[in-house]
């Protein structure tokens, strides 16, 4: 940590600064230039914080100057990190894209879709059984028998399911139901509990990003998974919310870079839930991929007209193929496979 004197700080007040980093077991430097006299702390940052010397007398202001993310970190870890959901790897060449509806509905509504994901070459499939919906009054999923009618029309194709959880209490029944790879929802992304939960289970887990929140607040949130004992994360853009109305919320593709260099883990990118069209959809998803993304969450609904969520933004079948097709043009030039 670095603690920032200001131009009128006196010798007293730096020696009142330093005699307390030294209280509380660090090395201390000091760095006297021009305009300012820098102050080191040498040692474990973690156990110092900028409010611990911020209301000091002479002080401007202090700051880490170690990543406070240390499992997530490529610090931590230089390799790119490929989480395997089943035999199914996240990250690496291969890119993966993972495709299904909104929420599961009925049965054959949920066959069908499996049908079409796996008919396009996809190799993971989503559904929502537990729904957040800003209206309390739109459907809010079907629950527990939403996720045993995804399971039955997932293994129909092999096919692992992505669902979100929403609450701490519903965690062993998604154990019990097997789900494959669960995701921690926009809504959740700061809800710690839920992260400390999920961090203690062998479950691979999407992070998705907060409506508004910043790339290094998105890497604390992954932190206490991985703190736990979880290191199976893949980060989730689905757009933030800016002052733009033209559009549902604005993809930051500029992230997939970002994060490439700040941690090793895998980054896919939701670009349904960014356009809120349909038709925004191959344009965004192409995009990703250019940036280096490593998968797609893309909704598709066998008939999105009668959807009973997001029907605005759901691809058809036969959209979700073509999608599928461009891609690989895309994934090639880049020395990548789909």
């Amino acid at each position: 940590m670095i603690i920032v004197m200001n131009k009128t700080a006196t010798e007293q007040q730096i020696d009142s600064v330093v005699e307390k980093i030294k209280h509380l077991g660090h090395g201390v430097n000091i760095s006297r230039g021009t305009n300012r006299i820098v102050i080191g702390a040498i040692g474990d940052e973690s156990k110092l914080t900028p409010e611990m010397f911020d209301p000091m007398p002479g002080v401007e202001y202090s700051m880490h100057i170690v990543k406070q993310y240390k499992i997530v970190s490529r610090e931590s870890h230089a390799e790119n990190s490929i989480v395997h959901v089943r035999n199914i790897p996240i990250g690496g060449e291969k890119i993966q894209i993972i495709a299904g509806p909104c929420s599961v509905e009925t049965q054959e509504q949920m066959d069908l879709a499996a049908q079409q994901v796996a008919a396009a070459g996809c190799r993971l499939m989503r559904g929502g059984a537990f729904k957040p919906r800003t209206n309390p009054y739109t459907f809010q999923g079907k629950g527990v028998d939403g996720l045993t009618i995804f399971r039955t029309a997932a293994d129909k194709y092999d096919l692992p399911i992505v669902t979100e959880l929403m609450d701490i209490r519903m965690l062993d029944t998604f154990l019990e139901q097997d789900v494959d790879l669960i995701q921690i929802g926009t809504r959740n992304m700061q809800n710690f509990d839920l992260l400390k939960e999920v961090g203690r289970i062998n479950k691979p887990v999407i992070l998705k990003r907060g409506l508004s929140a910043t790339i290094n607040e998105w890497l604390m949130a992954a932190e206490y998974i991985a703190a736990g004992g979880n290191h199976q994360i893949i980060f989730c853009e689905r757009g933030i919310r800016t002052f733009e109305t033209a559009y549902r919320n604005v993809l930051d593709v500029t992230c997939i870079p970002v994060l490439k260099r700040e941690t090793h883990l895998p980054v896919i990118i939701d670009p349904s839930h960014a356009g809120g069209k349909a038709w925004m959809v191959p344009a965004l998803s192409r995009a990703a991929i250019a940036a280096g993304a490593d998968g797609l969450l893309v909704e598709m609904h066998p008939n999105p007209c009668d959807a009973w969520c997001d029907a605005d933004q759901a691809l058809n079948p036969q959209e979700l193929t073509e999608l599928m097709q461009s891609l690989k043009g895309i994934a090639n030039a880049i020395g990548r496979s789909l």
